[in-house]
């Protein structure tokens, strides 16, 4: 049986309860009653549940990397593989997604994986069709934990030797670089920023950014629409360093963002507290992955995507810098995985909600 581990709440101080805590206790109340819709709900079942969970994972302590900036990587997903010279010091990052050359060969963090007989993951589990808790059977399940799973099994040779713990957005850095976990397979976007700070695989899968907001929503997209809107997005996402740079005059940031004292009203622990401040009238509309999104609007007919995505990017499987025998290897598993796992993973999780992909990106790897 897989086992299921918390770590890493969201956002507020380690140090005992503020006003962060406070706010997540009102959420909490309001939304009790919730839990015990049928199925999802909509948005007040799911993200109610999700709530009330978010606020009693064991939190890691704050530190550097909780939330970086940095362009987000080009676009293109050729079906043929490429080689791409590693950059040299100095130079500036283009291709970011560009990751080592695949091998089943093992090395000291393979070895203490097979010694310690489980792999441990850092996963969302507030992501509709990413990484989520089903509401009935209590498992986590979804697109990023099929390919957890795959990895686990590569390495340990069952798909149940995994261990999987749910970390908010802005501690999927910290949680790497402290060794609370192995690996971060948890819709995370490959860019220059980051990949200064971990390891990344090749890409799995390309997304963008785009605005859901309600149907009846004035909002046309990410554009002078959102203009005086109160806008929401997850601490440390490159949705909200999007709106950094251009918001277009929408409200996007809390009191003291990443503090203790932070109001954690429209920059949040993770993408689905959005849809819940969305749902309940304390945000207009929502930034964050048109994959996510399109997930997001499944579980609220209430809600759609507005606008086109605006950016191109992807995720990437990520692990501590140093680590290469574990990234060679899971660059391995994707090696496999780009066939007929990922099509039968899109096709069950995402191809209702995200249309019309074919196939994942193609891998593109330094030369040795």
């Amino acid at each position: 049986m897989t086992d299921t581990t918390t770590a890493a709440a969201g956002s507020g101080s380690a140090a005992g309860p503020g006003a962060r805590e406070r706010s997540r206790g009102r959420f909490r109340d309001r939304f009790r009653d919730r839990i015990s819709l049928r199925g999802w709900g909509g948005v007040g079942g799911m993200a109610a549940v999700c709530a009330l969970t978010a606020v009693t994972l064991l939190p890691l302590s704050r530190g550097a990397g909780n939330a970086v900036t940095g362009p987000g990587p080009g676009s293109g997903s050729a079906r043929s593989a490429a080689l791409a010279s590693p950059a040299a010091a100095g130079e500036s990052c283009t291709a970011p997604e560009t990751s080592l050359p695949p091998s089943t060969a093992g090395g000291p963090n393979i070895a203490e994986i097979e010694k310690r007989g489980k792999l441990i993951v850092g996963v969302d589990q507030n992501s509709y069709r990413w990484g989520y808790r089903d509401p009935v059977s209590d498992d986590l399940k979804g697109f990023d934990i099929d390919l957890a799973r795959a990895i686990a099994e590569n390495i340990l040779g069952s798909r149940d030797a995994v261990i999987f713990r749910a970390i908010p957005t802005n501690q999927r850095i910290p949680a790497l670089n402290s060794d609370t976990v192995d690996l971060v397979v948890r819709t995370m976007t490959i860019n220059c920023a980051r990949a200064e700070q971990v390891a990344f695989s090749t890409a799995y899968f390309e997304v963008g950014q785009q605005v859901l907001a309600s149907k009846g929503s004035d909002i046309t997209g990410y554009d002078a629409s959102l203009k005086g809107k109160r806008v929401c997005s997850a601490e440390g996402s490159t949705a909200y360093e999007a709106l950094e740079k251009n918001a277009f005059g929408a409200v996007f940031r809390d009191a003291h963002d990443g503090g203790p004292a932070d109001e954690d009203i429209l920059t949040v622990p993770n993408q689905l507290d959005c849809l819940v401040r969305l749902q309940e009238g304390l945000a207009d509309a929502v930034v964050t992955d048109n994959a996510l999104a399109a997930g997001q609007a499944a579980q609220d007919p209430a809600v759609e995507l507005k606008g086109r995505r605006f950016t191109s990017e992807y995720y990437g499987v990520a692990a501590k810098l140093g680590k290469d025998d574990l990234v060679r290897r899971v660059n391995h598993v994707l090696e496999e995985y780009r066939e007929a796992a990922w099509k039968k993973a899109y096709r069950h999780w995402l191809a209702d909600d995200l249309p019309g992909i074919s196939g994942p990106p193609a891998p593109k790897y330094r030369q040795p």
